[in-house]
């Protein structure tokens, strides 16, 4: 079943933050994903938190699963981890996305060992980190991972997943086996748009003072802001083709995701609004492997596997316009 959001304030931005924190008991549960048996996935950080518990659901439905992450120490204790729960071995990728190279090998590697990928979860991020910490290439460390990074990975992996597409349909598979889900945050909700001289250091001479007077947590919704625009264009572009891309916010979970956030205040956040970490996975496995997901290319998905709405500063004219600056920072790599 479909759900959708039907109160007289559905455009207060309070209500819809509200909704998202403290949604309804679900009424989708992992029990309801069909067998995967045949459908390849990569779940980025899927070590760790809500991916983890992604990667978990998909291998107890007979998936082969990509557990793509930066350390391969980490990587391999939740695989082992995963494995005796499951009774199925997820496979290691490495992938750094707070390095274009990284990501670049990457993909090269994937190509060699698979010639299908049915569906991608650009679920991994990065909360809160010092102000300071940039990526490889000197970029804004939230952004650079949470959206340049996994815009990069997509890009690298669009010719396979549309030839996927057509071995799909060959092969007898509905339309909209193929998907790109996008995992963001209710947190997009409270910026209006990118400010890009805050993003790549080198280009902007934005000083520390400046990109301090954003703060941490305006880096880190404009980041989730960068995803559901990711999602958007790459709807509008290859929606039509048989790919579909959605966004979604998880929920706010208890997991470690908020390392990085003062104790003081994760304690006060955590005794009001987190939730149990197995729930986050749910709307994006909604989102995945779901019959009815096949319908939902360019939807933004809310806690528990229910159709919402993104904010309302979402724009054609805003993704394409972060498109357009993402792929003149990819150039070279």
């Amino acid at each position: 079943m479909v759900h959708t959001l039907n109160s007289k304030c559905e455009d207060s931005l309070l209500h819809n933050f509200i909704d998202q924190s403290w949604p309804p008991k679900p009424t989708y549960s992992v029990d309801d994903i069909p067998d995967l048996t045949g459908r390849v996935v990569i779940v980025t950080g899927g070590n760790t938190g809500i991916g983890k518990e992604t990667a978990k659901a998909l291998l107890l439905h007979n998936a082969r699963v990509y557990i793509a992450a930066r350390s391969q120490v980490k990587a391999e204790q939740a695989i082992e981890h995963l494995f005796a729960l499951t009774g199925k071995k997820a496979l290691f990728l490495q992938l750094d996305l707070a390095d274009l190279a990284s990501v670049k090998a990457a993909v090269e590697e994937f190509n060699r060992r698979e010639s299908e990928l049915h569906i991608l979860f650009n679920n991994a991020g990065v909360l809160l980190p010092p102000i300071d910490d940039l990526t490889a290439q000197g970029y804004d460390l939230q952004f650079g991972t949470n959206v340049l990074g996994h815009f990069y990975l997509t890009k690298l992996l669009l010719p396979l997943l549309l030839h996927t597409v057509q071995l799909s349909l060959a092969a007898g598979l509905p339309k909209g086996t193929v998907r790109i889900i996008n995992t963001s945050s209710d947190s997009h909700l409270f910026v209006k748009n990118i400010e890009y001289k805050t993003l790549d250091l080198a280009a902007s001479n934005v000083t520390r003072k400046e990109r301090k007077k954003l703060g941490g947590q305006g880096l880190y919704e404009q980041s989730k802001l960068g995803n559901v625009l990711l999602a958007t264009e790459l709807a509008s572009r290859y929606g039509d083709q048989g790919i579909v891309t959605t966004s979604l916010n998880p929920g706010h979970l208890k997991s470690d995701l908020q390392r990085n956030m003062p104790k003081v205040v994760l304690a006060l956040v955590g005794s009001v609004i987190l939730h149990p970490l197995p729930l986050g996975a749910l709307t994006q496995l909604w989102a995945g492997t779901s019959p009815e997901g096949a319908e939902f290319n360019g939807k933004y998905l809310i806690p528990w596997a229910r159709l919402g709405r993104a904010s309302k500063h979402v724009t054609p004219a805003m993704a394409a316009e972060l498109w357009e600056w993402m792929e003149a920072q990819v150039v070279g790599y």
